[in-house]
């Protein structure tokens, strides 16, 4: 175990429940516990699991003049999205773009009672916080919150749990954020989360993070959940994972990611444009990519992985696409992945070819999610 690698404030719960840890995005996390990555994908599908996110950056961009209207158009200069629409305790999904229109990385931001909290990827942390002081300040305050874990709890049980503690979360819609206290400590809960299950997330002081967690974890629906199950559940529910499914060379129509960028940001909308990479972007919006990402079902149950070249035939011809994410769907009782096609291929039904230990075996383009979305609209 290497001594660079950062802990979260739950490690040593981690090793106490036996958690295999792992290297990931420059932490150490689990990727399972004793009872294995496909009991923990299915408690989480029937009943929930909680998942230790800690790694995740979490930072507070605040108004200095605390103009919230100010601070949000200060955003919409980094993401294609609609910031100033946002009401408070409502949260948005968003990416920044470079230049090219290419995803730097994915995010959630959130409105708060006079700030927004955005929620970024572990591995992207630094950069992300480097663009928002360099395009936000001196408007605004950028904060990294680094004294607090996140935790996720996932699952249809998830709301009966959490509401012992808090009980008006019960109230809460897909989306919805709040602040509130669990046993005396100060959190910020969103019903969101990264499996396609209803569910939440909470941001909670790293001085409490432990106690909270344990007295989730004492709750007869739960159990701990580790990164392998994670990336199932959210492959499943048709997901990407930013550095395999998105990066930098990535649109965000290219990604499948239209539904995200709002009317009011596109060609013609009141604040059409604006963000880095703008013009491609809309361009991508108007006509089409050459390129795009879809959903990929294989016969038989060995899964194709991240990286597995694809084709229009079985024999011959020239690669078509490739695979970026690709694992045996625990619930979808298949194999299940997603990738990168020529747009020609994108139709669903279309059989093409996934380069399998040197033979092309036969995928077909699939609707995503593959198991579907449980959020309590």
């Amino acid at each position: 175990m290497s001594d660079d690698l950062l802990r979260t404030p739950l490690f040593s719960l981690h090793e106490e429940l036996g958690a295999r840890m792992v290297p990931f995005a420059g932490y150490m996390m689990p990727l399972q516990y004793p009872a294995g990555i496909m009991a923990e994908h299915l408690q989480t599908r029937e009943h929930a699991g909680l998942f230790d996110v800690s790694h995740m950056g979490q930072v507070a961009v605040r108004p200095v003049d605390g103009d919230m209207a100010r601070a949000a158009l200060a955003l919409e200069r980094l993401v294609p999205v609609d910031v100033v629409g946002l009401k408070q305790g409502r949260q948005r999904y968003a990416f920044f773009t470079n230049d090219q229109g290419g995803i730097l990385d994915d995010l959630m931001i959130a409105r708060m009672d006079g700030w927004f909290l955005v929620i970024v990827n572990a591995a992207c942390k630094a950069q992300d916080i480097a663009l928002m002081k360099a395009g936000l300040e001196p408007e605004c305050s950028v904060e990294p919150l680094e004294d607090r874990a996140l935790l996720a709890l996932q699952g249809p049980d998830a709301e009966a749990a959490l509401a012992r503690f808090m009980p008006d979360v019960a109230s809460m819609k897909f989306m919805d954020m709040r602040q509130g206290t669990f046993d005396g400590a100060r959190v910020f809960v969103s019903r969101s989360g990264y499996t396609g299950e209803d569910g939440f997330e909470i941001s909670v002081p790293a001085a409490n993070a432990e106690r909270v967690a344990r007295m989730l974890l004492d709750q007869p629906e739960v159990m701990p959940v580790g990164l392998g199950a994670r990336d199932s559940l959210r492959l499943e529910g048709g997901m990407c994972l930013y550095g395999s499914d998105l990066d930098e060379t990535t649109s965000p129509v290219e990604g499948a990611l239209e539904w995200a960028v709002q009317k009011v940001r596109r060609k013609g909308g009141a604040r059409e444009g604006g963000f880095p990479g703008s013009s491609a972007v809309l361009a991508q919006l108007e006509s089409g990519a050459s390129r795009r990402r879809v959903g990929l079902q294989a016969e038989g149950r060995a899964p194709v992985r991240h990286g597995a070249p694809l084709f229009s035939q079985a024999e011959g011809g020239g690669q078509i696409g490739v695979v970026t994410s690709g694992a045996f769907g625990p619930q979808a009782k298949a194999p299940v992945a997603m990738g990168y096609v020529e747009t020609d291929y994108t139709l669903n039904g279309t059989e093409i070819f996934a380069e399998l230990r040197g033979k092309r075996i036969p995928v077909t383009v699939a609707a995503m999610p593959f198991v579907p979305a449980r959020f309590k609209r």
